[in-house]
């Protein structure tokens, strides 16, 4: 996989989603003039004698104590130290190399008083393989995701904990194995570090990136339900999804055409008398489509978030000789918040209909296939306790899918007193869409089994190549064996996006395509 260059402010989703698959992280020098400009503002603005937030004073309810210019280096160490106080289990190190990426992105801007020195350090331990042991528990998303931020800026200055050639270790230690040395932070290095959206932003990206997989794997997969239960091909119609207008019903509905294209078992009964099919066959465009469109709202937002910068204060150094530090509130992640939001309705919802979908093919009235897709009903149970797992997936992810960003407490003696709940709302992510691929898995194996039941008529050349793909891991069920492992190998198959990769990219929408 080729490096990927951050060009702050005018990176793109597929940047960012290479990054997440493990591409190394390189970082454009053009940025450097900039970031310089904006260290200097803060020299200057010292030199000047005001008073700047974070820079001169301290922090929260505490920003009218003034600090001595003898103990400004000392005031970024202890605001670290005390911030670095998460809890819980450590975030996923994928997570963490991307929130590092994007804390990059973001002081490559230029306006948040850092030397480039200080880019070149996370930059140095991204080169290195040193990854910051971040707990993933202790962000309201705002201001910024302090303690997260706390813990990835405590591994720069040689304190708390970081993984290093797959080993947990005091972050001292992984610095001084991977020939790196403990950064000293500047005056504003420390908060313009931890003050930002980085931690939720990243995780609400990933979470994306999984439930894009996800939901392409639901439209192959929902392609091959409609095969194993021989329904109709008319509901895809392109004439009525065009009539309603939504763009990610008609992508829809144009991926489910193009997979079904060619189908000897779609062409056997097209005069069976069928008149409609239940809604999980019929309303796929309806149903999938939104969820795309949501998704690609998502993406839009977090696309912008991610090329932002989101700490506080701001330098401004536009004006010669005039340099300022104004106070704002873009490290408020409720952007973030909304979009991970968006993206869990959207994983709930695409992997509520797979189930539904799964459900109907073992179910012999509904499906006119043997009960629990299983040559030998009775003696064998087939796919019964594989949709009761879906089924319990789903509505796991249910309950993960009630709103986070409708969730305030305030913090910081009421200074902080509207928070976003970024953080836990893209926290989820990653747990509901593991679970979606799992769902989508189950969906997969009935499917195909189902087409089975079929043979010798042959779908089309799409969802063969999809069953094949499947096939290779996991042969069609016979008598019930020991079925977890099948279960485990679809829904690889649906995570890796090799399915998708199999019935081919060109016929499958994605959250970019507008």
């Amino acid at each position: 996989m080729s490096a990927v260059t951050i060009k702050p402010g005018a990176m793109r989703l597929a940047d960012w989603r290479a990054i997440w698959r493990g591409a190394a992280v390189k970082t454009d020098p053009g940025a450097r003039a900039g970031v310089e400009a904006s260290a200097q503002a803060v020299q200057a603005l010292l030199a000047s004698g005001r008073a700047v937030y974070g820079v001169n004073t301290g922090f929260g309810k505490l920003a009218q104590t003034r600090i001595g210019a003898d103990e400004l280096g000392e005031l970024q160490t202890r605001l670290i130290l005390s911030h670095a106080a998460g809890t819980g289990d450590a975030a996923p190190e994928a997570a963490v190399r991307l929130m590092m990426a994007l804390k990059i992105a973001s002081l490559g801007r230029g306006a948040s008083g850092v030397r480039w020195q200080t880019v070149q350090a996370l930059q140095a331990l991204l080169d290195a393989g040193v990854t910051p042991v971040i707990p993933a528990q202790g962000s309201v998303g705002a201001s910024g995701d302090l303690a997260p931020l706390s813990h990835m800026t405590a591994a720069l200055i040689g304190v708390g904990e970081a993984v290093f050639q797959g080993q947990r270790m005091p972050a001292g230690k992984a610095l001084a194995k991977a020939g790196l040395k403990p950064v000293t932070l500047g005056p504003k290095e420390g908060l313009a570090l931890i003050n930002g959206t980085q931690f939720s932003t990243a995780l609400a990206l990933a979470g994306l990136f999984e439930a894009e997989t996800g939901l392409q794997a639901a439209l192959v997969a929902g392609a091959m339900s409609v095969e194993a239960a021989k329904g109709s091909a008319a509901p895809f119609d392109a004439r009525i999804h065009a009539l309603r207008g939504h763009r990610g019903q008609i992508a829809a509905a144009a991926a489910i055409r193009a997979l079904l294209d060619g189908s000897a078992i779609l062409k056997s009964h097209e005069d069976c008398g069928k008149v409609q099919d239940p809604y999980c066959l019929r309303c796929q465009p309806q149903v999938t489509g939104a969820a795309l469109d949501v998704l690609r709202q998502a993406a839009a937002s977090l696309l912008i978030e991610s090329n932002a910068v989101t700490d506080n204060p701001l330098i401004f150094s536009d004006a010669p000789g005039d340099p300022q530090a104004i106070s704002g509130g873009n490290f408020h992640a409720e952007p973030v918040a909304f979009a991970a939001d968006m993206i869990a309705l959207a994983v709930c919802e695409t992997g509520s209909i797979s189930e539904r979908r799964t459900a109907l093919l073992t179910d012999p009235a509904l499906s006119g296939l043997p009960a629990f897709l299983t040559p030998a009903p009775g003696l064998n149970s087939g796919f019964m306790i594989a949709q009761v797992t879906a089924a319990a997936l789903v509505s796991e992810n249910k309950q993960r899918a009630m709103p986070a960003s409708v969730d305030s407490i305030p913090t910081s003696a009421n200074q902080e007193d509207h928070v976003s709940m970024a953080a836990h709302g893209a926290r989820r992510l990653l747990e509901m869409t593991r679970n979606l691929h799992a769902v989508v898995g189950v969906e997969l194996l009935a499917a195909a089994q189902g087409m089975d039941f079929h043979a010798p008529l042959k779908s089309s050349a799409r969802l063969e190549a999809a069953k094949a793909a499947l096939r290779a891991k996991v042969p069609r069920l016979e008598d019930d064996r020991y079925f977890a492992p099948d279960m485990a190998a679809a829904a690889e198959l649906v995570a890796s996006g090799a399915l998708a990769d199999a019935a081919g990219r060109d016929a499958i929408p994605d959250v970019e395509a507008a």
